[in-house]
Protein backbone atom coordinates (compact mmCIF):
# COMPACT_ATOMS: atom_id res chain seq x y z
CA UNK A 1 0.00 0.00 0.00
CA UNK A 2 2.35 2.63 -1.40
CA UNK A 3 -0.49 5.65 -1.99
CA UNK A 4 0.28 8.07 1.23
CA UNK A 5 -3.27 9.11 1.33
CA UNK A 6 -4.55 5.66 2.04
CA UNK A 7 -1.97 5.07 4.39
CA UNK A 8 -3.37 8.44 6.09
CA UNK A 9 -6.75 7.11 6.03
CA UNK A 10 -5.14 3.57 7.69
CA UNK A 11 -3.39 5.61 10.47
CA UNK A 12 -7.17 7.60 10.82
CA UNK A 13 -8.53 4.51 11.79
CA UNK A 14 -6.00 2.57 13.75
CA UNK A 15 -6.03 6.21 15.83
CA UNK A 16 -2.10 6.90 15.23
CA UNK A 17 -2.40 9.98 12.75
CA UNK A 18 -1.48 13.62 13.37
CA UNK A 19 -4.47 16.01 14.54
CA UNK A 20 -4.19 17.75 11.28
CA UNK A 21 -4.57 14.65 9.34
CA UNK A 22 -7.01 13.85 12.01
CA UNK A 23 -8.89 17.08 11.14
CA UNK A 24 -8.60 16.32 6.91
CA UNK A 25 -9.97 13.02 7.01
CA UNK A 26 -12.99 14.06 9.12
CA UNK A 27 -13.87 16.73 6.88
CA UNK A 28 -13.30 15.37 4.24
CA UNK A 29 -15.90 12.36 5.70
CA UNK A 30 -18.41 14.52 6.82
CA UNK A 31 -18.77 16.51 3.57
CA UNK A 32 -19.10 13.56 0.95
CA UNK A 33 -18.77 10.05 3.13
CA UNK A 34 -22.84 10.70 3.61
CA UNK A 35 -23.64 10.07 0.08
CA UNK A 36 -24.94 7.03 -1.26
CA UNK A 37 -22.91 7.54 -4.60
CA UNK A 38 -20.31 10.35 -5.68
CA UNK A 39 -19.04 11.68 -8.79
CA UNK A 40 -15.66 9.84 -9.35
CA UNK A 41 -15.26 13.16 -11.54
CA UNK A 42 -14.42 14.80 -9.00
CA UNK A 43 -13.56 18.76 -8.82
CA UNK A 44 -10.47 18.59 -6.87
CA UNK A 45 -10.05 22.29 -6.27
CA UNK A 46 -13.40 22.68 -6.04
CA UNK A 47 -13.30 20.12 -3.29
CA UNK A 48 -10.01 21.56 -2.03
CA UNK A 49 -11.93 24.92 -1.19
CA UNK A 50 -14.90 23.24 0.58
CA UNK A 51 -12.87 21.33 2.45
CA UNK A 52 -11.05 24.45 3.38
CA UNK A 53 -14.41 26.13 4.39
CA UNK A 54 -15.84 23.26 6.54
CA UNK A 55 -12.37 23.04 8.27
CA UNK A 56 -12.83 26.78 9.27
CA UNK A 57 -16.44 26.54 10.05
CA UNK A 58 -15.82 23.73 12.99
CA UNK A 59 -12.34 25.59 14.38
CA UNK A 60 -15.30 28.80 14.32
CA UNK A 61 -18.20 26.75 16.47
CA UNK A 62 -20.81 28.60 17.92
CA UNK A 63 -19.61 28.56 21.51
CA UNK A 64 -16.87 30.44 22.68
CA UNK A 65 -13.39 28.80 23.44
CA UNK A 66 -13.61 25.50 21.40
CA UNK A 67 -11.76 23.46 18.78
CA UNK A 68 -8.45 24.56 19.47
CA UNK A 69 -7.10 22.33 15.88
CA UNK A 70 -3.82 23.08 14.06
CA UNK A 71 -3.52 24.56 10.98
CA UNK A 72 -3.48 21.92 7.71
CA UNK A 73 -1.54 22.02 4.90
CA UNK A 74 -3.27 22.48 1.47
CA UNK A 75 -0.96 20.03 -0.14
CA UNK A 76 -2.13 17.18 2.39
CA UNK A 77 -6.18 18.29 1.78
CA UNK A 78 -5.14 17.49 -2.06
CA UNK A 79 -4.01 14.12 -0.98
CA UNK A 80 -7.32 13.19 1.30
CA UNK A 81 -9.67 14.63 -1.49
CA UNK A 82 -8.41 12.48 -4.11
CA UNK A 83 -7.93 8.97 -2.43
CA UNK A 84 -11.44 8.99 0.29
CA UNK A 85 -13.64 8.52 -2.53
CA UNK A 86 -12.11 5.22 -3.28
CA UNK A 87 -11.28 4.17 0.19
CA UNK A 88 -14.71 5.18 1.55
CA UNK A 89 -16.81 3.95 -0.73
CA UNK A 90 -18.51 0.85 0.59
CA UNK A 91 -17.35 -2.94 -0.57
CA UNK A 92 -19.34 -4.15 -3.46
CA UNK A 93 -20.69 -8.13 -2.30
CA UNK A 94 -17.98 -8.10 0.69
CA UNK A 95 -18.73 -8.50 4.21
CA UNK A 96 -22.51 -8.62 6.50
CA UNK A 97 -25.72 -6.97 5.13
CA UNK A 98 -25.89 -3.39 5.19
CA UNK A 99 -28.30 -1.06 6.80
CA UNK A 100 -32.39 -2.44 6.30
CA UNK A 101 -34.96 -0.66 7.47
CA UNK A 102 -37.80 -3.17 7.51
CA UNK A 103 -40.52 -0.19 8.25
CA UNK A 104 -40.28 3.45 8.59
CA UNK A 105 -36.95 5.71 8.84
CA UNK A 106 -37.05 7.56 12.21
CA UNK A 107 -36.61 11.37 12.10
CA UNK A 108 -35.01 13.30 14.41
CA UNK A 109 -35.95 14.87 17.48
CA UNK A 110 -37.73 18.38 17.78
CA UNK A 111 -38.13 21.28 19.88
CA UNK A 112 -40.27 20.64 23.17
CA UNK A 113 -40.81 19.42 26.85
CA UNK A 114 -43.66 19.84 29.36
CA UNK A 115 -43.73 22.26 32.05
CA UNK A 116 -45.20 21.32 35.50
CA UNK A 117 -46.67 24.60 37.25
CA UNK A 118 -46.33 24.89 41.01
CA UNK A 119 -50.14 23.86 41.22
CA UNK A 120 -49.90 20.96 39.20
CA UNK A 121 -51.07 21.96 35.73
CA UNK A 122 -49.09 20.83 33.28
CA UNK A 123 -48.45 22.33 29.63
CA UNK A 124 -47.16 20.49 26.68
CA UNK A 125 -45.09 23.42 25.31
CA UNK A 126 -44.51 22.72 21.98
CA UNK A 127 -48.28 22.82 21.72
CA UNK A 128 -49.02 25.65 23.65
CA UNK A 129 -49.89 29.11 21.79
CA UNK A 130 -46.53 31.91 22.41
CA UNK A 131 -47.59 34.51 24.77
CA UNK A 132 -48.34 34.11 28.71
CA UNK A 133 -48.83 30.93 29.97
CA UNK A 134 -49.32 31.29 33.36
CA UNK A 135 -47.97 33.52 36.55
CA UNK A 136 -46.94 32.83 39.98
CA UNK A 137 -45.06 33.70 42.59
CA UNK A 138 -44.29 37.03 41.28
CA UNK A 139 -43.48 35.98 38.36
CA UNK A 140 -44.81 35.67 34.21
CA UNK A 141 -44.04 32.66 32.42
CA UNK A 142 -44.67 33.24 28.89
CA UNK A 143 -43.49 31.66 25.66
CA UNK A 144 -41.50 33.27 23.08
CA UNK A 145 -41.76 33.86 19.36
CA UNK A 146 -38.85 31.62 18.82
CA UNK A 147 -40.18 29.27 20.75
CA UNK A 148 -38.37 29.75 24.30
CA UNK A 149 -40.13 29.49 28.04
CA UNK A 150 -39.43 33.10 29.62
CA UNK A 151 -39.58 33.36 33.55
CA UNK A 152 -40.00 37.52 34.27
CA UNK A 153 -39.73 39.13 37.49
CA UNK A 154 -43.96 41.17 37.62
CA UNK A 155 -44.13 41.69 41.15
CA UNK A 156 -41.93 41.42 44.39
CA UNK A 157 -41.48 37.51 44.10
CA UNK A 158 -41.53 35.53 47.27
CA UNK A 159 -40.18 32.01 48.24
CA UNK A 160 -43.04 30.61 48.80
CA UNK A 161 -41.51 26.64 48.63
CA UNK A 162 -43.33 26.05 45.61
CA UNK A 163 -41.62 24.58 42.29
CA UNK A 164 -41.81 24.32 38.50
CA UNK A 165 -40.77 21.60 36.46
CA UNK A 166 -39.34 21.72 32.69
CA UNK A 167 -39.21 18.22 31.23
CA UNK A 168 -37.72 16.56 28.16
CA UNK A 169 -38.69 13.44 27.14
CA UNK A 170 -36.29 11.42 24.70
CA UNK A 171 -36.28 12.86 20.93
CA UNK A 172 -36.86 16.70 23.10
CA UNK A 173 -34.85 19.82 23.92
CA UNK A 174 -35.72 22.97 24.71
CA UNK A 175 -34.55 26.41 26.53
CA UNK A 176 -35.52 28.28 29.33
CA UNK A 177 -34.86 32.22 29.99
CA UNK A 178 -35.07 32.58 33.99
CA UNK A 179 -35.91 35.32 35.57
CA UNK A 180 -32.03 36.11 36.54
CA UNK A 181 -31.41 36.14 32.45
CA UNK A 182 -29.91 33.03 32.61
CA UNK A 183 -30.25 30.68 29.54
CA UNK A 184 -30.28 26.90 29.89
CA UNK A 185 -30.88 24.13 27.09
CA UNK A 186 -31.82 21.49 28.39
CA UNK A 187 -31.17 18.20 26.32
CA UNK A 188 -33.56 14.89 25.49
CA UNK A 189 -34.55 12.86 27.90
CA UNK A 190 -34.26 16.08 31.00
CA UNK A 191 -35.70 17.71 33.69
CA UNK A 192 -35.08 20.84 35.86
CA UNK A 193 -36.83 21.80 38.65
CA UNK A 194 -36.45 25.65 40.01
CA UNK A 195 -38.82 27.88 42.23
CA UNK A 196 -40.49 30.40 39.76
CA UNK A 197 -38.56 33.71 41.54
CA UNK A 198 -35.36 31.02 41.13
CA UNK A 199 -34.49 32.03 44.69
CA UNK A 200 -33.62 29.90 47.13
CA UNK A 201 -31.89 30.61 50.91
CA UNK A 202 -30.29 33.58 48.60
CA UNK A 203 -29.07 31.87 46.31
CA UNK A 204 -30.23 31.06 42.37
CA UNK A 205 -31.14 27.66 42.81
CA UNK A 206 -31.85 24.92 40.16
CA UNK A 207 -31.96 21.00 40.35
CA UNK A 208 -31.30 18.88 37.37
CA UNK A 209 -31.29 15.44 36.11
CA UNK A 210 -30.15 14.47 32.76
CA UNK A 211 -27.72 17.16 30.58
CA UNK A 212 -28.10 21.02 30.38
CA UNK A 213 -26.20 24.13 29.08
CA UNK A 214 -25.82 26.83 30.69
CA UNK A 215 -24.94 30.19 30.11
CA UNK A 216 -25.23 32.11 33.94
CA UNK A 217 -26.23 35.88 34.50
CA UNK A 218 -23.79 37.56 37.10
CA UNK A 219 -24.85 38.31 40.26
CA UNK A 220 -22.33 38.65 42.92
CA UNK A 221 -25.17 38.38 45.91
CA UNK A 222 -26.90 35.68 44.56
CA UNK A 223 -24.54 32.81 43.18
CA UNK A 224 -26.14 30.27 40.75
CA UNK A 225 -26.18 26.47 42.42
CA UNK A 226 -27.18 23.26 40.04
CA UNK A 227 -27.92 20.30 42.25
CA UNK A 228 -27.50 16.56 41.18
CA UNK A 229 -27.72 13.21 42.66
CA UNK A 230 -24.25 13.14 42.98
CA UNK A 231 -23.03 17.12 42.97
CA UNK A 232 -23.56 20.73 43.42
CA UNK A 233 -21.90 23.38 41.03
CA UNK A 234 -21.51 26.92 42.26
CA UNK A 235 -20.75 29.67 39.83
CA UNK A 236 -21.48 33.45 40.16
CA UNK A 237 -21.23 33.82 35.98
CA UNK A 238 -20.22 31.45 33.46
CA UNK A 239 -21.02 29.25 30.79
CA UNK A 240 -20.67 24.97 31.71
CA UNK A 241 -22.90 22.00 30.61
CA UNK A 242 -23.78 19.66 33.23
CA UNK A 243 -24.14 15.87 32.19
CA UNK A 244 -25.44 13.66 34.73
CA UNK A 245 -27.85 10.68 33.47
CA UNK A 246 -28.05 7.48 35.15
CA UNK A 247 -27.00 5.61 32.46
CA UNK A 248 -23.77 7.47 31.80
CA UNK A 249 -20.17 5.82 33.40
CA UNK A 250 -19.76 9.43 35.27
CA UNK A 251 -21.17 12.07 35.53
CA UNK A 252 -19.65 15.39 34.13
CA UNK A 253 -19.25 19.18 34.21
CA UNK A 254 -17.18 21.08 31.53
CA UNK A 255 -16.82 25.16 31.84
CA UNK A 256 -16.11 26.89 28.66
CA UNK A 257 -16.07 30.41 29.96
CA UNK A 258 -15.46 31.42 33.83
CA UNK A 259 -14.86 29.61 36.45
CA UNK A 260 -16.81 26.92 38.43
CA UNK A 261 -16.57 25.21 41.62
CA UNK A 262 -17.86 21.56 41.60
CA UNK A 263 -18.33 19.73 45.15
CA UNK A 264 -19.75 15.84 45.65
CA UNK A 265 -22.09 14.78 48.52
CA UNK A 266 -19.52 12.70 49.86
CA UNK A 267 -17.28 15.84 50.25
CA UNK A 268 -14.31 17.23 48.74
CA UNK A 269 -14.22 19.88 45.93
CA UNK A 270 -12.20 21.33 42.77
CA UNK A 271 -12.47 24.63 41.11
CA UNK A 272 -12.22 24.16 37.29
CA UNK A 273 -11.23 26.52 34.19
CA UNK A 274 -11.94 26.92 30.84
CA UNK A 275 -11.21 23.83 28.87
CA UNK A 276 -11.09 21.39 32.00
CA UNK A 277 -14.07 19.00 32.84
CA UNK A 278 -15.10 17.41 36.28
CA UNK A 279 -15.79 14.03 36.70
CA UNK A 280 -17.57 11.94 39.10
CA UNK A 281 -17.74 8.09 39.19
CA UNK A 282 -17.06 5.63 41.81
CA UNK A 283 -13.18 6.43 42.24
CA UNK A 284 -14.16 10.10 43.14
CA UNK A 285 -13.59 13.40 41.68
CA UNK A 286 -11.04 14.06 39.39
CA UNK A 287 -10.61 16.73 36.94
CA UNK A 288 -9.47 16.56 33.03
CA UNK A 289 -8.50 18.47 30.09
CA UNK A 290 -11.26 18.26 27.41
CA UNK A 291 -12.43 19.50 23.97
CA UNK A 292 -14.95 21.68 25.50
CA UNK A 293 -16.62 22.34 21.81
CA UNK A 294 -17.17 18.54 21.41
CA UNK A 295 -19.16 18.57 25.06
CA UNK A 296 -21.18 20.99 24.35
CA UNK A 297 -21.61 20.21 20.51
CA UNK A 298 -25.46 19.24 20.87
CA UNK A 299 -26.85 22.78 21.62
CA UNK A 300 -25.55 23.39 18.14
CA UNK A 301 -27.42 20.70 16.29
CA UNK A 302 -25.06 18.28 16.11
CA UNK A 303 -23.71 14.37 17.72
CA UNK A 304 -19.61 14.17 18.13
CA UNK A 305 -18.01 10.85 19.05
CA UNK A 306 -14.46 11.96 19.23
CA UNK A 307 -13.03 8.69 20.63
CA UNK A 308 -16.52 7.07 21.46
CA UNK A 309 -17.28 3.78 21.98
CA UNK A 310 -20.08 1.61 20.21
CA UNK A 311 -22.09 1.61 23.71
CA UNK A 312 -21.44 5.61 23.96
CA UNK A 313 -22.68 6.44 20.71
CA UNK A 314 -25.94 4.66 20.52
CA UNK A 315 -26.74 5.96 24.16
CA UNK A 316 -27.16 9.27 22.40
CA UNK A 317 -28.76 8.26 19.45
CA UNK A 318 -31.39 6.34 21.98
CA UNK A 319 -32.26 9.39 23.77
CA UNK A 320 -32.46 11.94 20.32
CA UNK A 321 -34.35 9.38 18.14
CA UNK A 322 -36.49 7.68 20.74
CA UNK A 323 -35.33 4.49 19.88
CA UNK A 324 -34.34 1.37 21.75
CA UNK A 325 -30.98 -0.38 21.04
CA UNK A 326 -30.19 -4.04 20.58
CA UNK A 327 -26.84 -5.72 20.14
CA UNK A 328 -26.79 -8.94 18.26
CA UNK A 329 -23.76 -10.63 18.92
CA UNK A 330 -20.04 -9.13 19.74
CA UNK A 331 -20.27 -5.79 20.08
CA UNK A 332 -17.28 -3.54 17.75
CA UNK A 333 -14.54 -3.25 19.88
CA UNK A 334 -13.56 0.12 17.56
CA UNK A 335 -13.81 3.82 18.05
CA UNK A 336 -15.58 6.49 16.37
CA UNK A 337 -14.51 9.87 15.19
CA UNK A 338 -16.42 13.07 13.95
CA UNK A 339 -19.73 14.09 13.82
CA UNK A 340 -23.21 14.63 12.25
CA UNK A 341 -25.93 17.04 11.69
CA UNK A 342 -29.07 15.68 14.48
CA UNK A 343 -31.51 16.71 11.86
CA UNK A 344 -30.79 14.21 9.86
CA UNK A 345 -33.10 10.95 9.79
CA UNK A 346 -31.50 7.92 12.02
CA UNK A 347 -30.68 6.01 8.66
CA UNK A 348 -28.53 8.51 7.59
CA UNK A 349 -26.81 8.65 10.68
CA UNK A 350 -26.28 4.53 10.64
CA UNK A 351 -25.42 4.78 6.99
CA UNK A 352 -22.29 6.96 8.03
CA UNK A 353 -21.21 4.99 10.87
CA UNK A 354 -21.64 1.73 8.75
CA UNK A 355 -18.69 3.31 6.24
CA UNK A 356 -16.26 2.84 8.92
CA UNK A 357 -16.91 -1.56 7.99
CA UNK A 358 -16.71 -1.78 11.81
CA UNK A 359 -20.80 -1.97 12.18
CA UNK A 360 -23.83 -2.87 10.76
CA UNK A 361 -27.92 -1.59 11.73
CA UNK A 362 -31.33 -2.76 11.24
CA UNK A 363 -33.59 -0.29 12.16
CA UNK A 364 -37.60 -2.40 13.17
CA UNK A 365 -40.18 0.53 13.84
CA UNK A 366 -38.49 1.93 16.73
CA UNK A 367 -35.58 -0.80 17.31
CA UNK A 368 -32.31 -0.53 16.29
CA UNK A 369 -30.30 -4.09 16.09
CA UNK A 370 -26.25 -3.64 16.08
CA UNK A 371 -24.31 -6.40 14.42
CA UNK A 372 -20.55 -6.39 14.48
CA UNK A 373 -19.41 -6.44 11.13
CA UNK A 374 -18.02 -9.89 9.51
CA UNK A 375 -15.88 -10.11 6.62
CA UNK A 376 -17.42 -12.73 3.98
CA UNK A 377 -15.62 -15.14 2.22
Amino acid sequence: MNNPAIQIIERYKLGTCTPEEKVLVEAWFMKYGNDEEIDSNLDIERIKAEMWQTIQARREFRVKNIWPRLAVASAVLFIISVAAFYYFQPDKGKGSDPLTITQSDVSPGISGATLTLANGKQIRLHDAANGELASEAGVTISKSANGQLVYSIAGTGREDGAFNTLTTAKGETYQVRLPDGSLVYLNAASSLKYTPSLIENGKRTVQLKGEGYFEISKDLSHPFVVKSDAQEVEVLGTHFNVNTYEDEQSGRTTLLEGAVKVSVKEGGSVIIKPGEQAVINGTGLKVTQVDAGGEVAWINGDIQFDNKRIEDIMRLIARWYDVEVIYEGDRPDAKWYGSVSRARNLSQVLRMMEKSREVYFRITGRTVYVTKYQPKE
